[in-house]
């Protein structure tokens, strides 16, 4: 599969990439690790090698499911992974990044991100300069390859951009959520940064698995957003 340049970093990604979310089995059912690894193996030998997961998907547990299925072929691989916005201080930034390489079992991530703005579920606010500050720090280091950001609006990705080249934006993009079509998107064309959409298919409900009626087992987090989603179906 072809490669694409990553912003302007020297960071190669597939255009399609493998989320990693369900790995990490919270607020999602019925994952079995065995089929997690299997599912992530056959991406990357499908041509798939663009991975991307982050220490929320159950506290680290997705990204050593990523390890597992593929630390044999780490130097044919590209890690995405993302620090969560209750660590967004300098220190928690280098605290948080190091437990990834360890769940990944890898000396360097090739693009960490920022999963949420500072003051997202409830976390404290810290000021992007001093979050940037600590990215910037792990990237002179040699410890992550390119610095990105998700869930940031164009005002806050204008703002980090300040402080440190940030490559990519992760937003929700799919035929149910195109916000930032008129938000993100003609900021990130001007200043070329790539942008990775996640759950393009809507977590599954664009795929044509799920009815109206369907009803998510108990712990599936789709279940309590089923009224914001069957307005969608007719």
């Amino acid at each position: 599969m072809e490669t694409r340049q990553l912003g302007t970093s020297d960071v190669r990604i597939t255009p399609i990439l493998m989320g990693t979310w369900q790995a990490g089995k919270n607020m999602w059912t019925g994952i079995d690790d065995d089929q997690m690894v299997k599912a992530i193996r056959t991406a990357y030998e499908s041509g798939i090698t663009t991975i991307d997961t982050a220490e929320q998907y159950g506290d680290g547990y997705s990204e050593r499911i990523v390890a597992k299925a593929l630390s044999d072929v780490r130097d044919k691989v590209v890690y995405a992974t993302k620090v969560f916005a209750n660590h967004l201080k300098y220190d928690w930034v280098l605290e948080a990044c190091h437990r990834s390489l360890e769940n990944l079992n890898t000396d360097y991530i090739d693009l960490y991100q920022i999963h949420w703005p500072a003051g997202s579920w409830g976390s404290e606010i810290v000021p992007i300069e001093e979050t940037m500050s600590a990215l910037v720090k792990l990237k002179e280091d040699g410890k992550i390859r390119a610095i990105g950001v998700s869930n940031f609006s164009r005002e806050q990705l204008a703002q980090a951009s300040q402080y440190g080249r940030i490559d990519s934006l992760q937003p929700p993009y799919s035929l149910f959520w195109r916000n930032v079509e008129t938000d993100g998107m003609p900021y990130c064309v001007e200043q070329n940064i790539s942008i990775l959409a996640y759950s393009p298919l809507a977590q599954g409900l664009l795929t044509g698995k799920f009815g109206r009626d369907h009803q998510f087992e108990e712990g599936d987090h789709r279940a309590k957003n089923k009224l914001f989603y069957r307005k969608f179906w007719v």
